[in-house]
């Protein structure tokens, strides 16, 4: 059986020089590739009482999903401002060149629920803490946050210090 890094591709020099994109969508297509990386996500909630779980958009929603329907939890998106019907609570973050805004509904997590957040990658870790910070803003606890690949050149895990953290593969670089 292959490991989960072998199903990964690696396209040197994009978006710019220097930098190795880490592509999910290798894994995506194919059949083991995905199941060995929603399995392996999901093992890294197998000490965790979890209530709900958040997924960041999109490719958080593609993990977060079946990881909560094998899990028979709620499934929670965090979605880009403007995409949510209902009343929503936001947080603003830093992007490298500017800002961006996620959102998630009002009523989605209740006070007192222990909540896993889900998603592909780890990079500066806005995202993930703009998440983090709206689910403990509506009374939820993080119990675990799980990635699929970390880029620990770019020291998201720091904005995340406090949170068990965990991913599946770490690249060292960016």
């Amino acid at each position: 059986m292959k490991k989960i890094e072998e199903y990964v591709r690696s396209i040197p020099d994009f978006p710019e020089e220097g930098v190795i994109f880490r592509d999910v969508t290798s894994i995506l297509q194919d059949a083991d590739g995905l199941k060995l990386a929603i399995d392996s996500m999901q093992e890294c909630l197998k000490e965790k009482d979890v209530d709900v779980i958040v997924g960041t958009e999109s490719r958080g929603f593609i993990f977060g999903v079946p990881i909560a329907y094998n899990l028979h939890k709620p499934f929670v998106p965090v979605r880009k401002k403007g995409k949510l019907p209902c009343e929503t609570i936001e947080k603003s973050y830093e992007l490298e060149y500017g800002q961006a805004t996620v959102e998630m509904h009002r009523d989605s997590i209740r006070p007192g629920q222990k909540v896993a957040v889900v998603d592909d990658l780890i990079a500066t870790g806005g995202t993930i803490k703009a998440a983090i910070e709206m689910i403990e803003d509506l009374g939820g606890e993080v119990v675990k946050v799980v990635f699929l690949m970390e880029l620990a050149g770019l020291k998201g895990r720091e904005k995340l210090k406090g949170y068990d953290v965990e991913s599946v593969i770490c690249y060292e670089g960016k």
